[in-house]
């Protein structure tokens, strides 16, 4: 399948993410930045506006800790009607897709703090949300979603081992490395785990050997278009 050899990075910054490495790349953001000669953005509040890209425009599409910035529900027209800004921004990214296009979403989820820390977070999504937008009949049909989505995969992440693209991530990672050799040395690692334990045993958290950090939820799905078959 021939992909359109572009990418979207929803939420940018500065530093959009590239996790496909295509040559072309674009962003949508809250507000406007530098020009740039490495990519084109545009600005959008995506939670009540369309992504500012034609149909079928870009082989791939991310979104890194940004969908749970999306309201679930909004009152609109004074109260009169009621909105679902996450359901749209689906079929927003569903319609940017070209065909065999692929969603890369990385996500705070329930039951991780991470999910409810930041008071902007409004969006809390687990395990299970990506079955509202995916296979043959998605739950999120009652709820106006147009799209289809195959699941390609999902699972529990660390956002500081995905690859990201930009200095200051590169630079997040070399700070990442040298806190992990120190977190090696053995007094250090028994120091850290006893810490854990002790949370474990108050019932302040669960317990993981070593300090689990995938606290982020990834989503890889494939924009089914064109009539074609669902699983």
């Amino acid at each position: 399948m021939n992909l359109p050899d572009t990418h979207l990075d929803l939420g940018c910054g500065k530093f959009p993410r590239n996790p496909y490495g295509r040559t072309r790349r674009y962003g949508v953001d809250i507000r406007e930045l530098p020009v740039s000669t490495s990519f084109e953005s545009r600005v959008a509040n995506l939670a009540l506006e369309p992504i500012p890209y034609v149909n079928g425009m870009f082989g791939s599409v991310s979104a890194f800790d940004f969908i749970e910035h999306i309201p679930r529900v909004l009152a609109v027209d004074g109260g009169r009607r009621t909105s679902f800004p996450f359901i749209l921004l689906m079929n927003e990214i569903w319609r940017v897709l070209a065909p065999g296009g692929r969603l890369y979403a990385v996500t705070p989820a329930f039951p991780k703090p991470e999910a409810f820390v930041d008071p902007t977070h409004v969006n809390i999504i687990t395990s299970r949300t990506h079955e509202y937008f995916c296979g043959a009949r998605p739950l999120a049909r009652i709820y106006g979603f147009e799209g289809h989505f195959k699941l390609l995969r999902t699972g529990w992440v660390n956002l500081h081992d995905l690859d990201f693209t930009g200095p200051e991530k590169e630079a997040e990672r070399e700070e990442l490395g040298r806190k992990r050799a120190r977190d090696r040395q053995p007094a250090r690692w028994l120091a850290g785990n006893l810490r854990e334990s002790l949370r474990f045993l108050r019932g302040k958290r669960g317990w993981h050997l070593d300090g689990d950090r995938r606290n982020r939820m990834l989503w890889e799905f494939e924009a089914v278009k064109n009539g074609e078959a669902l699983p």
